[in-house]
């Protein structure tokens, strides 16, 4: 019944037999990228990883990283305009393979190059409106004989991977439920939260619509709304909420044939209900108000606020993810559950969001490279299944604990 184990394989660089030398291009030498290009360099047996960013110092302190931690020099620095047609052109001469890790509203606009340049590409997503955009693509990069697969992380990602690989286990699907949070080790007061990722990603993921499957049909829910108690062993009760982006296109896919499809957000007690008063009273409006003559956008305001106070509190990070799938096996109802509680790596100084979201990213990023993913613009939950991402993230010493399996 697929992948099972109650401990991790050991994380290990031993390559598959068949696995081809391909050149990979990160664009964004940030926390995500640097940790695909690491993964790349032990698990993809690359030719070479070139790693862009618009600052070439960024580029280099992050390969340089990467090319210490593996003890060799396999990952080399390079300056991209990423939303400069001729200079990522440039950049994407020679390689099989582009991970996109700049802001979401970029990836659009880079998979046209991506596909001019006859390029694989995927992207860490996180917007649904946008990878849409890139769907678009899909005529033009399959008369390229290319893929281009956004949503590529953590969530969306690899929560929705595990819920992928629960309803491989099951003949008949009734309801499918993801939850993932980032959280610090250390939680202090009053959001007991630390910021992982920008902090308009933050107000996005808390402030937009949440696309489900409820019935058997598409919904539109409201997110930090729909809040509910769950136990995480090692972390006692939590809470979990709807926030927005985390099902991607998988309702879209799933409609009619799962009943039920849901993501939420976890976090510690109490942090729904204090980011819910900045939502009902006005602070992330786009509108702009008058204050004292001059025209300030509420939203624009909250977050040059908000996110550098967030910033002041410091903590190790911590992973907490959850699949639980419903539905029937041989004629018998069952309930599913896949659980990962992943800490910030002491060993590699990589965190527990770097982890998990560049590590996907790599995943599929070597399905591409060595044709295993249809050509065109491919929903994520389309293009690898979820119980091949399972064998593989389990090789990077992520410990995935089953129950029901």
């Amino acid at each position: 019944m697929g992948v099972k184990t109650g401990t991790p394989q050991a994380e290990s660089s031993e390559l598959r037999p068949n696995a081809m030398s391909k050149t990979y291009a990160i664009l964004g030498a940030g926390m995500q990228g640097t940790a695909a290009a690491y993964d790349l360099a032990k698990f993809a047996n690359p030719t070479k990883i070139l790693l862009g960013d618009v600052s070439l110092e960024q580029a280099k302190q992050s390969a340089d990283r990467v090319n210490k931690l593996v003890g060799q020099t396999i990952c080399h620095p390079d300056q991209v305009d990423a939303m400069n047609p001729s200079s990522l052109g440039a950049f994407l001469t020679g390689v099989d393979v582009l991970l996109s890790c700049v802001p979401y509203w970029m990836h659009p606009h880079i998979a046209k190059v991506a596909v001019a340049s006859r390029v694989n590409m995927c992207d860490l997503g996180g917007n649904t409106d946008v990878t849409l955009e890139t769907m678009k693509l899909d005529t033009v990069a399959k008369e390229a004989g290319v893929s281009l697969v956004p949503d590529c992380g953590l969530a969306p990602g690899l929560v929705n991977s595990l819920g992928m690989y629960l309803m491989e286990q099951m003949d008949e699907v009734d309801t499918i439920k993801m939850y993932c949070g980032v959280l610090p080790q250390n939680p202090k007061p009053p959001f007991n939260y630390k910021l992982t990722f920008n902090v308009e990603g933050l107000v996005t993921e808390y402030d937009y619509e949440a696309v489900v499957l409820r019935d058997g049909k598409i919904d539109k829910v409201d997110t930090l709304a729909d809040l509910e108690d769950l136990e995480i062993e090692s972390l006692g009760k939590m809470e979990a909420f709807n926030t927005s982006g985390g099902t991607s296109t998988a309702p879209y896919t799933f409609e009619g044939k799962v009943k039920n499809y849901v993501y939420k957000t976890i976090r510690f007690p109490g942090h729904c209900e204090r980011m819910r008063i900045f939502k009902d009273f006005g602070f992330w409006n786009e509108s702009p108000v008058d204050v004292k003559g001059t025209k300030i956008v509420p939203k624009d305001v909250f977050n040059a606020v908000f996110g550098p106070a967030l910033d002041k509190f410091v903590d190790r990070d911590m992973c907490a993810v959850r699949a639980v799938g419903v539905g029937k096996k041989n004629g018998q109802a069952v309930r599913l559950q896949v659980d990962i509680l992943d800490k910030e790596d002491e060993a590699t100084g990589f965190t527990s969001m770097e982890r998990l979201t560049g590590f996907s990213l790599a995943i599929y990023a070597v399905e591409m490279a060595e044709g295993r993913v249809p050509k065109g613009a491919i929903r994520y939950e389309e293009a690898v299944t979820g119980t091949r991402f399972v064998e593989e993230i389990q090789k990077r010493g992520i410990v995935l604990k089953f129950q029901g399996l």
